[in-house]
């Protein structure tokens, strides 16, 4: 593991030599070292959590918001949740050499697509610990080496995460250096990293729309872009308001600090009146500020006195549409249609997450053929959005791009194909 900028040409040596290891490792292996890296993580739960103390006690000294230091912590039933997601991982079909679009062609020949790893991945990433284990993990079992760049604000985290993978996948036999950490903070160092093409393959940022735009602007190998999330839950003439209040709390509290929560509710007109005073009795109790139209703020101050004393409405401002809150505050307004519902979206939202709530089969059909989104959901939350809800084990990111991968990207997402052609002495004519 490594500091300076010399040094992280040697870490791309080592990772490219790991990662041509790993692509002739079989599935055994692999899943041996994953089932490694899950007993480490709840062997060493206490000095995990010690070091993360360390750094969420310092981001709170310089004023991290609520919303950085929600992603940042870790405790016990977040160590254990990541040995699951590990643990998964190791129990999902391994996708390197697996054959698709096969057939015959008129002159004999098989023709088939094998999968194999991509090589070396970079991940950069701010306050989130868990993606050290995350991309690790999927790294490992998609057979690609993994170069991690983590924020100051998780170094003692990550470093302490990081040793533990590599200690975990040496005992099962695979390079250390499949997985490497630049320990330095040093922000010109992310400067060389978004250079290093010949020692980098795919280029994982995970974090703030700043870092995003950067890498998607700056990196000299191809990156994987997404991850600012601008999720809205349109609310339909039919739906069914208990199911739509539902939906709607656990899309915004349940953990308001991610890309996939709720930011912007929008309610049809006629749904309006029933839907959005359940939904702010909800979110009253949870604290939500509320920030609404002026259809929707009329709606909510003529039965205030009926719902929950820490009820916050304001009046939403135009900044409000398209705003990815990461906090207890969202946006709503009423919308006349599903085109006007369809047009807000197709203008405020950041192809992340959208979802409709209703009893029509036609208009949730039309809403998920239009809208334009990594993931578009029916008559469930935002929140379902994720590599571990969606079966994937975990994520490395949830990709907006539109080429290579798309919405949460997991072990197959990680793998690139080759051509194989299996012949009987035939040329061509």
């Amino acid at each position: 593991m490594a500091g300076t900028m010399s040094e992280l040409q040697a870490i791309g040596a080592t990772a490219r030599k790991a990662s041509r290891e790993l692509a002739k490792l079989n599935s055994a292996a692999k899943n041996q070292a994953l089932h490694n890296i899950a007993d480490a993580l709840m062997a060493h739960q206490s000095d995990v959590v010690a070091a993360n103390r360390k750094d969420y006690e310092a981001g709170k000294q310089v004023g991290l918001s609520e919303a950085v230091l929600d992603r940042l912590l870790l405790d016990g039933k977040r160590l254990e949740a990541l040995a699951v997601d590990v643990r998964d991982i190791s129990a999902l079909p391994d996708p390197i050499g697996e054959e698709f679009d096969t057939k015959v062609l008129p002159n004999g020949v098989r023709l088939a697509r094998r999968r194999v790893p991509i090589g070396v991945i970079g991940a950069i990433y701010e306050s989130r610990p868990n993606v050290t284990i995350d991309i690790s993990a999927l790294c490992i079992k998609s057979g690609n080496a993994a170069i991690l760049r983590g924020g100051k604000e998780a170094i003692h985290s990550n470093t302490a995460l990081a040793e533990l993978v590599r200690d975990a996948i040496a005992r099962a036999g695979l390079p250390r250096d499949a997985a490497q950490l630049i320990k330095s903070t040093d922000r010109k160092l992310v400067d060389e990293m978004l250079k290093m093409k010949e020692h980098i393959d795919l280029l994982i940022p995970r974090g703030g729309a700043e870092l995003v735009r950067r890498v998607a602007a700056e990196a000299s190998m191809p990156a994987i872009t997404g991850g600012i999330g601008v999720c809205h839950i349109y609310v339909d003439r039919s739906a069914d308001v208990e199911m739509a209040a539902a939906i709607a709390y656990n899309a915004k509290v349940q953990r308001p600090s991610t890309c996939n929560a709720l930011d912007t509710l929008l309610v049809h007109n006629e749904a309006a009146p029933k839907v959005l005073p359940e939904v702010a009795r909800r979110w009253g109790k949870a604290g939500v500020e509320i920030r609404c139209d002026s259809a929707a703020l009329r709606i909510l101050q003529a039965v205030e006195g009926e719902l929950d004393d820490g009820l916050k409405l304001t009046s939403a401002k135009p900044e409000d549409w398209g705003q990815e809150f990461l906090a207890l505050v969202a946006s709503v307004r009423v919308v006349g249609s599903l085109d006007e519902a369809l047009a807000h979206i197709q203008e405020y939202g950041s192809g992340h997450t959208e979802a409709i709530v209703t009893q029509d089969y036609e208009a949730a059909m039309r809403f998920v053929d239009q809208v334009d989104a990594g993931a578009v959901l029916v008559n469930a939350s935002t929140r379902l959005n994720d590599g571990g809800q969606f079966g994937l084990g975990a994520e490395v990111a949830i990709s907006t791009s539109k080429l290579h991968a798309r919405g949460p990207m997991g072990l197959r997402e990680l793998t690139s194909y080759k051509w194989t052609a299996l012949g009987s002495g035939q040329v061509r004519p």
